[in-house]
């Protein structure tokens, strides 16, 4: 096992940790805890279709990591990648998977198979889709993210008071109505995947308290990781491009500037996806005074 990752980047605080490279060779060079991970792994839907974006036909291919070939393939990639990550959550840690039709019943049966208890499946029903300009389907509107926790025996943390108290005094439902990634999210460049940060915030406060560790294994664009500093949590995000990399660390040093930070919680409690701002646990520089032991500085 190598004892020693130097990483890509790591935010002054040590809040915020990129590696690069693939996650299933960075998975399994080193042993940590995790309290949550969310995965935002590719859905194989590259398949030379198109779509239609800001009034233009685009086509839905994102590159040749998204392009699955056989369910067989698909089948053992996941269960590949979902095994690592579950060698890397606490006993009581929980797991949070992205997907649409094209991967999702894959990822469930994986989980399944690796001794996860599926919590919820949570269905988020898209407030501004993109037609479908084919007019032969039904408009593609949602997409779906299954919550599940290591241990079938050992319960897990939720949030649910707080979740009430964000619906209006109601139980939150696992229908969650949320619009795409909005233009102000996109300051630093544009990920072809990229979640909205509300989306992250909510997974992120109903199964996590501050000061958790979290792990994206496929980090992308980092949303994970900036939702999860904006709400006083540790992160650790692997990715192998690049590019995406570079976008990351510009938009963790973006937030380092208070007013675009407290313009994005502003907006995150306008939508009722946080509490108002003055009730937001911001962590300061102390509340993280170690990093992810086996990184090399």
């Amino acid at each position: 096992m190598k004892t020693h990752i130097t990483p890509y980047y790591k935010s002054r605080d040590r809040a915020f940790t990129l590696v690069q490279g693939d996650c299933l060779e960075l998975l399994e060079q080193f042993k940590f805890g995790f309290d949550m991970i969310f995965a935002d792994p590719p859905y194989f839907l590259s398949n030379g279709g198109i779509s239609y974006q800001a009034g233009k036909i685009v086509s839905v291919d994102k590159g040749d990591w998204d392009k699955g070939g056989t369910p067989e393939r698909v089948a053992a990639f996941n269960r590949r990648w979902i095994g690592l990550c579950r060698e890397k959550l606490k006993d009581n840690g929980t797991i949070w998977i992205s997907g649409t039709h094209h991967n999702i019943f894959s990822v469930a049966n994986s989980l399944t198979e690796l001794g996860f208890k599926i919590l919820n499946v949570i269905t988020w029903a898209k407030t501004n889709p993109p037609p479908n300009i084919s007019c032969r389907y039904f408009t593609y509107s949602t997409e779906f993210i299954i919550w599940a926790r290591k241990s079938q025996k050992v319960a897990h943390y939720y949030n649910y008071d707080l979740m009430k108290q964000l619906n209006g005094g109601k139980q939150m439902t696992d229908v969650w109505q949320l619009p795409a990634i909005g233009r102000w999210e996109k300051s630093c460049g544009k990920h072809p995947t990229q979640k909205p940060l509300g989306i992250l915030a909510r997974l992120i406060q109903t199964s996590t308290k501050p000061g958790a560790w979290i792990l994206d294994p496929f980090s992308g664009s980092a949303t994970t990781g900036i939702a999860a500093n904006l709400l006083g949590r540790r992160y650790l995000g692997l990715e192998i491009e690049e590019d995406f990399l570079s976008m990351s660390k510009a938009r963790r040093e973006e937030i380092e500037n208070s007013a675009i930070r407290n313009n994005y919680l502003e907006r995150l409690a306008k939508a009722k996806i946080i509490l108002p701002t003055d009730n937001i646990f911001v962590a300061e520089e102390s509340d993280f005074t170690y990093g992810v032991p086996w990184l090399q500085d």
